[in-house]
C-alpha cells in the first residue's frame, strides 16, 4: 500500500482505507486509525467532514482527549482557528486541575483532568477524540466540560461505534464522524471488511 497516494475520486471516508487492524492482541484496540494521518489529503479530508455538521455552530475552543484526540484535536483547532485544549490523563498537568473518574474501552478505571484556569461559563466547547468505543472517556471529558460552566457544542471523532455509550452519545449530543452508513455495521462488529484485500495483498 502507497501510504501517501491519493485517488482522482476522494468520496466520504476514502482515507478509511488507510487504517491498520491490531496485530498485537486483544490488550490493544481493535485497529489503529493513525497511518491516515501521515498522508496529508487524507488528515486534511478527514477534518473536513468532521467539521460539515458544525459550519454554522459558533465554536470557541476545541477540547482534544489524551493521546490521540490531541492529534485530531489539533488539526480541527487550527483549520477553525481556535485555541485548543488537552484534556490529560491524571498526572500529566503540573498546574491546578478538575479530575473526572471513567472507564475506558479496555474496562480499566482510571482518571483524567484539565486545567481549571480556561473553561469557564459560556464557552462553547467541541470535544474531539481519534474513535469511540464505549463513550466512557467521551463521556467523561464531556462531564469535565460542563461540570466548569462551559457547554459542549458537539462530539467529533474518526468513529462512534453504536454501543450502549456511543449511541448516548449520539442521541443527547450533536456528533459527527467519518464512517459512511454502509459500513458503520463493520465497525460495530469490530472488523473492516477491506482489511482482507488491503493485508493479503
Amino acid at each position: 500500500m502507497n501510504v501517501f497516494a491519493v485517488p482522482q475520486k476522494r468520496d466520504k471516508g476514502w482515507y478509511l482505507s488507510l487504517m491498520a487492524p491490531n496485530t498485537k492482541g486483544p490488550k490493544f484496540a481493535w485497529l489503529d486509525p493513525s497511518r491516515l494521518y501521515c498522508n496529508s489529503q487524507a488528515l486534511s479530508d478527514c477534518v473536513k467532514d468532521l467539521l460539515k455538521p458544525f459550519h454554522s455552530d459558533s465554536i470557541d475552543l476545541v477540547a482534544g482527549i489524551d493521546a490521540m484526540g490531541f492529534i485530531l484535536g489539533s488539526a480541527i483547532a487550527t483549520t477553525l482557528e481556535k485555541g485548543f485544549l488537552a484534556i490529560r490523563k491524571a498526572g500529566h498537568l503540573c498546574v491546578e486541575t478538575q479530575t473526572q473518574e471513567y472507564t475506558d474501552y479496555s474496562g480499566r478505571n482510571k482518571l483524567m483532568e484539565v486545567r481549571d484556569d480556561v473553561l469557564k461559563p459560556g464557552l462553547r466547547v467541541l470535544i474531539v477524540d481519534q474513535w469511540i468505543e464505549t463513550g466512557g472517556t467521551m463521556k467523561a471529558a464531556i462531564k469535565l466540560v460542563e461540570k466548569q460552566g462551559a457547554s459542549v457544542v458537539g462530539v467529533a471523532a474518526v468513529a462512534i461505534e453504536n454501543s450502549e455509550g456511543g449511541k448516548w452519545i449520539k442521541e443527547n449530543y450533536k456528533h459527527s464522524h467519518c464512517i459512511p452508513k454502509a459500513i458503520q455495521s463493520q465497525i460495530d462488529r469490530q472488523y473492516l471488511e477491506f482489511f482482507n484485500s488491503n493485508f493479503n495483498s
